[in-house]
């Protein structure tokens, strides 16, 4: 039997001969070859990790922090929530939990400040032995020791402003270097390396004031020109277009910077400006719906849930309402009909999902939707339930508008529905007799790339059709 246990380590053995005759130059060789040791020196390295910014929607660039749930010291379990993250479009707040056991060693964002996908906003120790060294890992990361380093690294540049510009060494942060879009058009420009610069904005961003200065280019004196241009505006009062340039703040009035949402929603309304869309409105009788409405208020129905489950009904039979376009070349038919119903929130709005509309019944979609109001408001909606949308209903009619026309969110959804109040309107039949009959009046507002006018106007055949005879509606 081959012993298994061998007293010195195996070699592999070659060798060779060749007769004297055939090649007398040559001789016999051996040699061996031996197994290396494997053994290392073993080597310590500190464990220190990061909690990063997630991303919590497809959408998301930044996140607001606002609040941390733990404190600098405390201990951490994996899957603890740590951080309570605001969405960019301040939709939504998110528990964030960490994914490593440890002491929460030092936050690198504090609470209200604002942070990229991916930045660093807070440290996690394995052990009280690293936590010094998270804390000076922390300071050099923070917004406030690169703004500070700035002036100094930079401040022969300002002694001699016309040689050649001394690049400060890159911050050494993995990742490829952050810069603003203006920033990176100047140094297209002056043709400056951005790779080799250090930012003074937020968590070392490169701004334009980065590389007009690495460019030795001298900025402008705002104060200085803002003076000189007072004692010459009543000169050119004349022309309208430098006279507005010049206008000074109302007395007594003060500025307000966007919240997170308000922001977001300029953004959205400004792109919304690159659609071509327009507007068709339709007269629709409701007395019927307003009778069944009293029939099925006391069950927990709303007026919300008839008038998403009627739209969800008819864009089953005109899917094309239902598409959408967001690269301007295709456009896609959605597979589920999932109704956006805008709601009115403290400092904004927002638009909770309805999905799968066409799928549920009436008492269902409006508990669904009971629930969905309440998580708005509570700011606890996911991401998937305010931005899956692919067709909006925005209803002012209970606040007794009877007409308004609405904005189309660009790219998410083709078509938004405007619902004015239902009111009596005196109507003439075909054989002239008049009679009182309460009407609202829908306005729809489609993307014109993909939806046409008779496309709208079937749509809202079929839609008044179902709010007329309503019954099909509790089926």
């Amino acid at each position: 039997m081959t012993s298994l246990v061998q007293s010195k380590p195996p070699s592999i053995s070659f060798s060779s001969s060749l007769s004297s005759t055939a090649a007398p130059l040559l001789r016999p060789y051996s040699f061996s070859l031996k197994p290396r040791s494997t053994t290392r020196n073993p080597t310590v390295r500190a464990k220190i990790r990061e909690i990063f910014m997630p991303a919590l929607s497809s959408t998301m660039t930044e996140g607001k922090i606002v609040s941390w749930i733990k404190s600098e010291g405390d201990v951490l379990s994996k899957g603890e929530s740590v951080v309570v993250v605001e969405l960019e479009s301040d939709k939504a707040d998110m528990d964030v939990e960490t994914f490593n056991a440890g002491i929460l060693a030092a936050i690198i964002v504090n609470e209200g400040e604002s942070a990229p996908i991916g930045a660093p906003i807070g440290f996690v120790a394995e052990t009280e032995a690293e936590v010094a060294e998270a804390k000076a890992r922390a300071a050099a990361r923070s917004p406030s020791s690169v703004a500070s380093s700035t002036p100094a690294a930079t401040s022969p540049e300002v002694s001699a402003p016309m040689e050649a510009p001394a690049v400060s060494p890159a911050v050494s942060t993995p990742g490829k270097v952050v810069a603003t879009p203006y920033a990176k058009k100047l140094a297209k420009q002056h043709r400056v390396d951005v790779n080799k610069l250090v930012g003074s904005g937020p968590f070392g961003r490169i701004t334009a004031e980065d590389v007009e200065k690495a460019a030795g280019i001298a900025p402008a004196p705002k104060a200085d020109m803002a003076a000189a241009a007072a004692p010459v505006a009543p000169a050119v009062a004349g022309s309208p277009a430098k006279a507005a340039a010049v206008l000074s703040d109302i007395p007594g009035s003060h500025v307000v910077p966007f919240t997170t949402m308000q922001s977001a929603v300029s953004k959205n309304m400004v792109e919304s400006l690159s659609v071509p869309t327009f507007r068709v409105g339709y007269p629709i009788a409701t007395d019927a719906l307003d009778a069944l409405y009293e029939k099925v208020k006391p069950k927990g129905v709303t007026m919300t849930a008839l008038l998403a489950k009627a739209a969800a009904m008819a864009l089953v039979q005109h899917p094309v309402v239902n598409a959408s376009c967001k690269d301007g070349k295709s456009f896609t038919y959605n597979s589920s009909i999932n109704i956006a119903v805008a709601v009115a929130i403290n400092g904004g709005l927002i638009t909770p999902v309805l999905q799968d509309a066409d799928k549920l019944d009436l008492y269902l979609l409006s508990q669904k939707w009971k629930e969905l109001v309440e998580k708005a408001r509570a700011k606890q909606l996911q991401p998937q339930e305010y931005n899956s949308g692919t067709f909006t209903l925005s209803n002012l009619g209970m606040f007794g508008v009877d007409r308004f026309d609405a904005i189309l969110p660009p790219g998410q959804v083709g078509a938004i529905m405007a619902v004015g109040a239902s009111k009596p309107s005196v109507i003439a039949d075909k054989d002239g007799f008049f009679s009182v009959k309460n009407k609202m009046l829908v306005n729809v507002t489609a993307d014109h790339r993909i939806v046409y006018g008779a496309d709208l106007a079937a749509f809202l055949q079929t839609f008044s059709k179902i709010i007329e005879n309503p019954e099909s509606l509790t089926m």
